[in-house]
């Protein structure tokens, strides 16, 4: 039986609810549903909390974000394992978002928010301070529940504040598990941990209490976040969705850089905002890209997260799985599939991986988000013409440029409307560079000095020595 962390103590739920591994479609465990009493319990504990964790040192604040990190590396091969059963990423995938996690528990503990002095002469003295905000409410999603709540807490910690942590209906029981593990190691309130249903997430958006929400997960939920929050003018943070492009310029090393473009295309099953989406290559290297991306696609090995040979997984939810279904079967009418494109006869959510070529701008599956292992891949054959075309795109989150020219593939990146554009790699997070958001994939920063600092608010001391 799961508990829920609720002031340095372990909570039942007013009721439970199943998970469901996504390999088999068998019950992994009873995950506990919060009520409206047990959020109000967890928002009240967290402020309590707030009351002297916010004058904390900087050094105490690090320690216990380094003191976190221990528990996952001590418990990884415990949260691994579960993190399989009830998201479906094979086990090598599971491992790599526990040293994630880690990683940037380690980055934060190293910050400090020191106060910045503007002037200081006979006359003044101007001081600008970075405090916290108070309680933030955390909402995650089920593709990477660890490493993305990791990403709000140590953040949100490292800047003096008090998180209540909501992780999705589908995916709750590696984070409860890790609220189980760190209750003797962080101070009683200052991480909480509640499971439940998009209700929960309603109620923690309009808490009177709750001063900053920051989300991970779909545009349509993020728009409703953000006009929830309107009415008490709470701080947000909207990591939303991505269709990110990669252009793939005519001079491109392409036996060099396909295994890259398909691993950045199928990681976790394309299951990331910020993995590639839509594939634009040049004409003359088409046919070439085309090929090799279906013959990966056709060799990759789809399995349960413990056979020590899958190298993809299921799509996490049914609800998921029809939907890139229906993307699929949309690809049929509007391109060629060249690869996958069946529904597997197995139990479990699994899609095969799927390459469709000869598809073109204004068809579902290049101008939205699947969020699935499909794959269009897009001729063009001038590049001013193709940046205009990525451009026309709702979403900004994510781009990449392929190219062995890097002078060429910097000015198709500085033409990108996207908040990171990476060149010749794709998706490479850390947690000492910023990623931000562009136009409907969100509002804000993650990572980086700056993610650090949309967990705080600026205030100036303004000092008259006259």
């Amino acid at each position: 039986m799961f508990g829920m962390l609720v002031g340095g103590k372990l909570l039942q739920g007013a009721s439970t609810e199943a998970v469901i591994n996504p390999s088999d479609e068998s019950v992994v465990a009873q995950a506990p549903v919060a009520d409206a009493a047990i959020v109000d319990s967890a928002v009240n504990a967290a402020r309590q909390a707030f009351v002297s964790w916010r004058h904390s040192s900087q050094a105490t604040r690090g320690e216990v974000l380094l003191a976190i990190a221990r528990v996952i590396e001590d418990n990884g091969a415990e949260l691994s394992e579960l993190l399989v059963r009830e998201q479906g990423r094979p086990m090598p995938l599971a491992q790599f978002e526990m040293g994630l996690a880690t990683q940037f528990l380690n980055w934060y503990a190293q910050q400090s928010l020191e106060p910045e002095l503007l002037s200081d002469d006979t006359q003044r003295r101007v001081e600008v301070h970075h405090v916290p905000l108070g309680v933030v409410a955390g909402i995650v999603p089920w593709n990477a529940p660890i490493h993305l709540a990791i990403n709000k807490i140590a953040p949100a910690l490292a800047a003096g504040n008090t998180i209540v942590i909501k992780p999705a209906p589908t995916t709750p029981l590696t984070t409860l598990r890790l609220g189980e593990l760190i209750a003797s190691v962080v101070p009683p309130g200052v991480v909480n941990i509640i499971s439940g249903g998009g209700n929960i997430g309603a109620q923690l958006t309009t808490h009177p209490q709750v001063a900053k929400v920051s989300f991970t997960g779909s545009t349509a939920t993020g728009k409703a976040i953000m006009a929830a929050a309107a009415d008490s003018l709470k701080r947000i943070t909207l990591e939303l969705g991505g269709n990110d492009a990669a252009i793939v310029l005519k001079d491109a090393d392409v036996a060099a850089i396909a295994p890259a473009l398909f691993g950045m295309a199928f990681f976790n099953s394309g299951q990331v905002c910020a993995v590639i989406k839509r594939l634009y290559v040049h004409a003359d290297l088409y046919e070439a890209v085309c090929e090799q991306m279906a013959a990966m696609a056709e060799g990759a090995v789809l399995g349960d997260g413990f056979d020590p040979n899958s190298q993809f997984g299921p799509v996490q939810n049914k609800a998921q799985f029809d939907k890139v279904l229906g993307y699929i079967e949309g690809a049929r009418r509007d391109g060629r599939i060249i690869a996958g494109g069946g529904e597997p006869r197995r139990p479990g959510y699994f899609v095969p991986l799927t390459v469709v070529r000869d598809i073109e701008d204004g068809s579902a599956l290049v101008d939205e988000e699947p969020f699935g292992p499909v794959l269009p891949i897009v001729r063009f054959a001038d590049v001013d013409e193709v940046i205009a075309r990525v451009n026309r795109s709702a979403y900004g989150l994510g781009a990449s440029v392929w190219s062995r020219d890097l002078v060429a593939a910097s000015r198709v990146a500085s033409a990108i409307d996207a908040g990171s554009v990476w060149i010749n790699q794709h998706c490479a997070l850390d947690p000492a560079v910023p990623f931000p958001t562009m136009k409907n994939s969100g509002i804000g920063v993650e990572s980086g000095r700056e993610g650090l600092l949309e967990y705080t608010a600026l205030k100036v001391v303004n000092i008259n020595k006259a």
